[in-house]
Parts: structure tokens; sequence; C-alpha cells
């Protein structure tokens, strides 16, 4: 065979691996869209840090995966995700897991373990080395879905009309509070919880339906506008909820390798991204309102540990309402221990 005629052949054959392969090259790098509604307001830091990591995953897979992000309630129900999620109306949900108590307790003792942890560090340890999200996906796959990743936005500062340094302080307050683990122990202080939307927070507290409120963090309750007319915000490490991003199931298994991996990654990033910036914020905000006489409370170790020892007990409540909650209860409290956190 003559030289020029091994050359056309070679060359032949390579245009034809080439032509058969690129329909497979084409349709991985198909765009793949995704819908994903979060649980905060478009008014809130934690729903741009959101927007930013759907740009982000966007970029880091060259345009693959596409997630569109909707604010809370565009698409459904903030209550309603889950439930959507399974349906394949929403691709994803980034949302408190704690908001789906009603199908299983275990998403209580999960997504917040009232009163236990005193920085997200110790909680997203224990999801990521002490089986935690094993359990989180073991929750959601029933419902036809598969948890990515987790997330926080810090401690919560509850707001109230006067000083409450202290357990005995608790005893008669009004205090506005989510339904669940977190109710419970408040209860048990001696507070009287009020149950209302968070949109009625502030006036109930202007009208003195309520004392106190818990909402969420330093910056957060102030652009709520809750420093206005509850000016001692207390830190007592009483609730850090934690927030997901959870798929479709058929949806996670249809993506290539390494888009998975590229996703579980971002997810990573996203958490501390929106840990830190939502740190920032409640530095800036804690430093505008001291000139204004309004200075956040914290309590003392022991008085901490006090209310923590009273909290154990409504965990150990909540580990007999399922075998989930019992599961969680009992690889949190090996790590609290481990911690030093409880006896």
């Amino acid at each position: 065979m003559s030289i020029q005629r091994r050359k056309f052949l070679t060359g032949a054959a390579v245009a034809g691996a080439a032509s058969l392969g690129f329909p497979a090259i084409v349709k991985s790098q198909q765009t793949i869209k995704w819908k994903a509604q979060s649980m905060w307001s478009t008014a809130e830091l934690t729903y741009k840090v959101f927007q930013d990591f759907c740009t982000h995953v966007g970029k880091a897979t060259n345009g693959r995966l596409e997630i569109q992000p909707f604010a809370a309630g565009s698409v459904v129900g903030v209550f309603e995700s889950l439930d959507a999620v399974q349906a394949g109306v929403l691709q994803a949900q980034s949302t408190a897991p704690v908001y789906f108590t009603g199908k299983d307790p275990g998403f209580a003792v999960i997504g917040d373990l009232a009163f236990a942890y005193q920085h997200p560090w110790q909680a997203d340890a224990w999801f990521h080395y002490k089986g935690g999200l094993e359990l989180l996906r073991e929750a959601y796959a029933r419902y036809n879905a598969y948890c990515v990743g987790v997330s926080w936005w810090g401690l919560e500062s509850i707001v109230s009309k006067k000083p409450i340094r202290n357990m005995a302080d608790f005893k008669g307050i009004k205090i506005r509070s989510p339904q669940g683990l977190n109710a419970e122990i408040l209860t048990k202080m001696g507070g009287s919880v009020v149950v209302i939307p968070g949109g009625e927070v502030y006036s109930a507290l202007d009208k003195g339906v309520v004392d106190a409120a818990d909402w969420a963090t330093m910056s957060m309750n102030q652009r709520m506008g809750f420093h206005e007319v509850a000016k001692y915000p207390t830190m007592f490490t009483h609730s850090m909820p934690n927030q997901d991003f959870t798929v479709n199931m058929a949806a996670w298994r249809a993506l290539p390798e390494d888009i998975r991996q590229i996703l579980a990654s971002a997810v990573r990033d996203w958490s501390w991204d929106q840990i830190e910036r939502v740190a920032v914020d409640d530095v800036r905000v804690i430093a505008e309102l001291k000139p204004k006489g309004i200075v956040q409370i914290t309590w003392s170790p022991d008085e901490l540990r006090k209310v923590r020892d009273l909290a154990h007990t409504t965990w150990t409540e909540w580990s007999k309402k399922s075998p989930l909650a019992k599961k969680a209860y009992d690889s949190q409290i090996a790590w609290l221990r481990d911690l030093g956190l409880i006896a």
C-alpha cells in the first residue's frame, strides 16, 4: 500500500470517528434547565446569596446546568416546595427541613435541634462527618428527592421589649415563635408562645400583642424593623436552623457525573458564603445600633448550660415521635457529648 493511500485511509477513519462521536458530544453539552424555589423573599440578603449560587453553577458547568431561582412563594407556597419537587413541578428547593415536620418529626430534630449548637461549624461537622447528611437524604428519599447539601444563615437573635438575661426573665413573656421543638422549649422556660406569620410580627410587637419575637439574625431582624419597637436583642444560641439544597431524584440521576460533582462542591461553597455574608451584615448592624443604645445581650456559659439541659428533655421527647427522629437524636447527642456541650 502506498504512503499516500495509507494517509487517506487514516484521515478518513479519524473523520468518521469524529463524525460518529459528534452527536454524543453535542448531547452532553446541551443545557439542562432547572427551576429552584428559595425560602427567602427578594428583600433578603440570603436570597441574593442564593441567586449568586445559581449563577456560579451555570459558569462552573460552562452553561450545561442552568438553575433559575425563584423567591419564596413565587411558584408554590413556602410549605409546599417539597411536594412540588416530588412531583417535578420544581426541580429543586432551597428551604428549611423544619418546614416539613408535619411529614415526619425527624425533620425537626435534623433541621434545628434548638439550644444545641453554638456555631454553624459544629452543626456542619455533624452533617458531613457524623452522619447527619445521610439521615436527611434518607428522609427526603421517601419524597422522590435528593439532598445535595445544607447551609445556615447563623445564630438567631430574639428581640424583646424588655431585657432577657436568663431563664427567669422569660417567665410571663409573650413571645412569637414558630410551632415545634423550639416553641415547646420556650414554653418550658416560662414563656407564653404566640404563633403568628412573620409578616405580622412588627405590628404585634408595636401593639403589645407580643413582648418578644423569635425570627432570625440581628441584620435580618433589623431589615424587618423589629429593633424600632423591641430594643433588646438577645443572643443565647436558641436557634440555628439549617437550609438545604434538595433536588428531584430523577433530575439528580439524569445529571452527568461531572455536573453532580460540580454541584456538590458549589453547594459547599454556597453554604459558607451565606454564613459569612450574613455574619458580616450582622456585625455591621450591631455597630450601627450601638450608638442608639441597642446592645445585644448574651448569656453566661452557666446560664446557657442550664437552658441546654432543659432543652435536652424536649429533645428526648421528640426522639420518640418517629424512627428517623430517634436516629437523628442519638447521633447528635453523641456529637454534643464529644463537643462537651452536654454531660
